[in-house]
């Protein structure tokens, strides 16, 4: 029992060490806009899902795995138009989050002793995940895949001493994304891997925010992917799309030539995803079809509005993303002002959001400059955490 409770005191003694450590810390709270998960409510037409949950369970019951599997993958491929993959089976599998599909692809790529160059700044479990596996790394800074033309030359230059390029896009915190300039950066980036023979290593799970961005959408990366003699890894996820309380689904896709061997480590993970699950997921997939992801967009849109009139203040930069996904990212311009000292003063406030530091998973100091605030909540918790947050910025600018 005294464990149970020193886990839960916040005391710097306890001080938390990776960025899920500050989100656990972050469920306690009233105002919470730390973990980027979906918090809001359900929409009229999610509530229907809801009320509809002992049919699926029924039908999940009488249904074939398989199926419940294949009509998931088609509907989430259908929506996120990537539909090149409706044609194959191979190298398609499911796992219950992208930290398990990304579990997997470490477990590949320690098989094969790769070296990995990762992007920076991204979410630090991508990080650690592969530190704790045994897998070298170097950074890939994010500037490094800004502008379409330069794209080859910089990769050249930060990964030829790697075997994989591991990107996340759209990325976490900042919304960079190299789809949102055409299919141009896209290319040039399965050149290079194509050309110097480079596993491709993608994180897809902010994707349906490009989607749903009316000024970017999102094209066949696939399609483009199995043109080209290239490896690659990539991961997709429901997690951050819809408010379903944490159930979710992930998906692993590999290319051909090396789905077998990648298989073999999904299958000594996981048996399956529970069909249940998968049904449920689907229902919302299908609903986000139907309004054109509109309950989820109009959220995060008003949110974001909501946030940048609260915010706007020359102490705190608003970071223009390439891609509006469900986080909003902020750079503190008082170079005396760390993010990890504004996030305690906040916090005394009951609000938390997460400092930039473990972001920077190479280059800590850097983040100290950051904030990100999460925006997947109820209009009201934002309101009253965004004025909480208004009156600490306020008492910093008036000292």
């Amino acid at each position: 029992m005294n464990i149970l409770v020193q886990n839960q005191d916040t005391s710097p003694l306890l001080e938390a060490r990776d960025i899920t450590q500050h989100e656990i810390r972050a469920l306690r709270q009233t105002y919470n806009l730390a973990d980027a998960h979906t918090h809001q409510r359900q929409s009229p037409t999610q509530q229907g899902i809801v009320a509809s949950l002992p049919q699926l369970w029924y039908g999940a019951e009488r249904r074939k795995q398989a199926d419940l599997e294949r009509a998931f993958t088609e509907s989430f491929f259908t929506l996120h138009n990537q539909l090149s993959l409706l044609r194959r089976d191979e190298g398609i599998y499911l796992t219950y989050a992208a930290s398990i599909s990304t579990v997997i692809a470490a477990l590949y790529l320690r098989s094969t002793d790769m070296r990995v160059g990762l992007i920076e700044p991204c979410f630090d479990n991508l990080h650690d995940l592969l530190k704790n596996a045994g897998i070298p790394m170097e950074s890939i800074p994010e500037a490094a895949l800004s502008g379409a033309d330069a794209v080859y030359e910089n990769l050249s230059r930060y990964c030829s001493d790697v075997d994989a390029v591991f990107l996340v896009d759209p990325n976490n915190p900042t919304g960079s994304s190299l789809l949102a300039d055409g299919k141009r950066g896209f290319e040039e980036l399965i050149r290079y891997c194509s050309d110097h023979r480079k596993l491709l290593m993608l994180d897809l799970s902010f994707a349906a925010f490009s989607v749903m961005d009316p000024r970017i959408g999102r094209f066949d990366i696939y399609e483009m992917l199995d043109q080209r003699d290239v490896s690659y890894i990539c991961i997709e996820d429901t997690g951050k799309t819809w408010p379903l309380q944490d159930a979710k689904c992930s998906i692993l896709v590999t290319s051909r030539d090396i789905a077998d061997q990648v298989y073999d480590f999904h299958t000594s993970v996981l048996l399956n995803v529970s069909p249940f699950v998968l049904s449920i997921v689907r229902e919302y997939v299908e609903d986000s079809r139907r309004d054109g992801f509109a309950s989820i967009r109009d959220v995060i849109t008003d949110n974001r509005k909501l946030v940048r009139e609260a915010l706007d203040t020359p102490l705190l930069e608003y970071c223009e993303p390439r891609v509006n996904t469900s986080v909003a990212w902020y750079r503190i311009t008082d170079p005396e002002l760390t993010s990890s000292h504004l996030h305690s003063q906040v916090l005394k406030r009951e609000v938390y959001v997460l400092p930039g530091r473990f972001f920077y998973w190479h280059h800590r100091d850097q983040g100290e400059r950051f904030l990100r605030i999460a925006l997947a909540r109820e209009s009201n918790v934002v309101r009253e955490a965004m004025s909480r947050l208004q009156s600490v910025v306020n008492g910093h600018e008036h000292r």
